[in-house]
């Protein structure tokens, strides 16, 4: 079984949704034993971190999911709140990846939204994707580039559009809004 990370940071439904286009079933919830035992564990998100992060705290998820062995992918904020620290609400992540999350100079072109090509793909998570395939982003946050980026993405300046470590994965785009490129990564992840 598939396990969606429920925790009151939306866009739960559209990775339901994709999944069960590629014949997945899945579960959205918030119990630990549930996301303990999942085969693979997705950890989406839309809003805002230090909202998101304290409901985490809440129901202990910031805890648990540092310690889960399976592949887990997080996807946009999900991706934000694996790192260190995130600028949006001075908020302290879970530390999965040593990177900070900061916000885009200030210019008329925050947030990043819109579909983008993505660069240095590194892990089977973008196998049989080209770099000149184009995903859906929509943030205002970026991760800095590091030992742990798997993809990277162009907007204003460099910054992290995959990262990767041990079984966590993560997307600062959403797969669940890139058309064929983004079903793709999701049937990648669900191969590991």
């Amino acid at each position: 079984m598939i396990a969606i990370i429920k925790y009151n940071a939306g866009n739960v439904q559209s990775v339901q949704t994709a999944l069960k286009r590629l014949g997945v079933e899945s579960i959205v919830t918030d119990n630990f034993d549930e996301i303990r035992n999942a085969e693979k564990v997705i950890f989406p998100g839309v809003g805002e971190a230090s909202s998101a992060m304290k409901f985490l705290q809440e129901k202990g998820l910031d805890k648990l999911i540092p310690t889960l062995t399976r592949p887990v992918l997080g996807i946009c904020l999900g991706q934000q709140l694996m790192c260190n620290n995130i600028e949006e609400g001075d908020t302290v992540g879970m530390k999965i990846f040593d990177v900070d999350v900061k916000l885009f100079p200030p210019k008329d072109l925050v947030p990043h939204m819109g579909w983008n090509s993505l660069k240095n793909l590194k892990n089977s998570l973008f196998e049989g994707i080209s770099e000149e395939d184009d995903v859906y982003f929509v943030h205002s946050y970026y991760c800095e580039i590091s030992e742990f980026t798997s993809a990277v993405c162009d907007y204003i300046l460099l910054f992290s559009a995959g990262l990767q470590r041990d079984n966590f994965y993560s997307t600062q785009f959403h797969p669940e809004k890139s058309g064929s490129v983004g079903a793709k990564i999701l049937q990648n992840f669900l191969n590991l």
